[in-house]
């Protein structure tokens, strides 16, 4: 199966280690060869920045570039493939995006989910795959049901449809999504960050809860953290970066997620203001 990692900052920071922890999984520790691909979200707009290569991450030429000119961000996701539905093409290669009330969507999956393509693919009507995987199929039924909230929004001159409307989506998505398999995801809109924990295939082959892990850590001014770096805090400030992750990166005490447990993250405004919190719902 594939590999997830995402990332949510009080204050903008960039990823370090835990990137090259990551992407060592991709073809060197780790049998996901198949492609990898990063989404960083900017600082000043709900634009994005993304990477993607239908190669193997371990060795891509990429990622000594990423480190050396990667720029702080409050949300990240990225993603490694292991190919079990559809060809290692670039567009079958994850994180995927789509624009939706003036705002990148990304989305990255994880699991095998069993007929969704001959379930859903024919219903979809706004959004469309462009590539075959069943991962896609399930990021174009997410924005499909979300569209009629962003479209309200928009038409009463709100910026973003209310907290509760977008949650209830995504729960009720998910629910739908694990009856077909396994259905760990991250998705962003850029103010929110969803992470869907699951089950997944574990090293001795079942497939079972955890599919996700999470990981917070808070530091003072000035006071190191092997995971990020380079945070923009203010004066006197203190950082807090919540990491989710397929697998535990470090030897920390990683917080497995429950079986359908969906943790959410909310950014208080697109200019770097303090994560309000996090809360997870079943």
């Amino acid at each position: 199966m594939c590999e997830l990692l995402g990332m949510a900052a009080r204050y903008p920071a960039t990823l370090t280690s835990s990137l090259e922890r990551f992407a060592k999984h991709g073809g060197e520790e780790g049998p996901h060869a198949d492609g990898w691909g990063l989404v960083y979200f900017d600082t000043e707009s709900f634009d994005v920045r993304r990477i993607r290569e239908p190669e193997r991450a371990a060795s891509s030429p990429w990622l000594p570039f990423i480190r050396s000119q990667q720029r702080p961000a409050r949300l990240a996701l990225a993603h490694i493939r292991k190919a079990t539905v559809g060809q290692p093409y670039l567009a079958n290669t994850q994180p995927f995006q789509r624009e939706l009330g003036g705002r990148v969507h990304v989305f990255a999956h994880n699991g095998d989910l069993d007929e969704i393509d001959q379930r859903w693919r024919h219903h979809l009507r706004d959004y469309r795959p462009v590539g075959d995987t069943d991962s896609e199929v399930a990021f174009c039924a997410l924005m499909s049901r979300l569209k009629p909230f962003w479209d309200g929004a928009c038409d009463r001159g709100r910026g973003a449809p209310a907290v509760d409307e977008r949650r209830c989506v995504v729960e009720s998505f998910a629910a739908e999504l694990r009856r077909y398999g396994p259905a760990n995801f991250l998705y962003s809109d850029g103010e929110l960050l969803f992470a869907h924990g699951h089950r997944r295939r574990h090293d001795d082959g079942e497939i079972r809860a955890p599919g996700m892990v999470t990981l917070t850590r808070r530091c003072g001014p000035g006071a190191p953290d092997s995971l990020v770096s380079e945070s923009l805090c203010p004066p006197g400030a203190c950082q807090a970066v919540t990491l989710f992750s397929s697998v535990p990166l470090t030897d920390e005490a990683w917080r497995p997620l429950d079986h359908g447990e969906i943790a959410m993250l909310r950014l208080t405004n697109a200019h770097g203001a303090a994560i309000r919190g996090d809360e997870a719902v079943r």
